[in-house]
């Protein structure tokens, strides 16, 4: 099985992630590994595509000399890919060929998400914005999650 957890900045995905993964003790991937800097949400989506999924593995990006490390392999049947565009129709048609999916979108109010974000990594406001611009187009294309949860209230989107 292959969980992709997806929503906006500060929404909760990772803390989420971080306890799923140990739970079950499944690997997980962040999309912060995949984006190759600040303008590369699109890019690392399609990377989670091919090389996380499709070939078991990613060449993670170092976001303080701006270029792609050494390839770390994925293996096993279970994995998690979380971050902004985990969820998109060729994750989600990767995921599908590997065998069940799982996918789950956390969301919240902007307000709310900054706060958490901006607390997180302070490094991280004069991107905001930007990156902001790229999850709303992210989000246009995005597919229907099994589950969408709003502060912490799962609404299931599919039965």
């Amino acid at each position: 099985m292959i969980v992709l957890i997806d929503g906006p900045s500060g929404a909760g995905k990772t803390t989420f992630a971080k306890k799923l993964a140990g739970l079950l003790n499944w690997p997980l991937v962040s999309m912060d590994d995949l984006y190759p800097g600040w303008h590369g949400l699109a890019a690392g989506s399609a990377i989670a595509a091919k090389q996380v999924i499709g070939q078991g593995g990613y060449f993670p990006w170092d976001w303080h000399n701006n270029v792609h490390g050494q390839w770390r392999s994925v293996q096993g049947e279970h994995l998690i890919i979380e971050g902004v565009g985990a969820l998109t129709p060729a994750t989600l048609a990767a995921a599908r060929s590997e065998g069940d999916v799982l996918s789950i979108v956390f969301d919240g109010p902007e307000q709310w998400r900054k706060a958490r974000a901006l607390a997180r990594d302070p490094e991280y406001e004069p991107f905001w914005q930007r990156w902001a611009q790229q999850e709303q187009f992210h989000f246009s294309v995005m597919p229907t999650p099994d589950v969408y949860w709003w502060m912490g209230t799962p609404v299931t989107a599919s039965v």
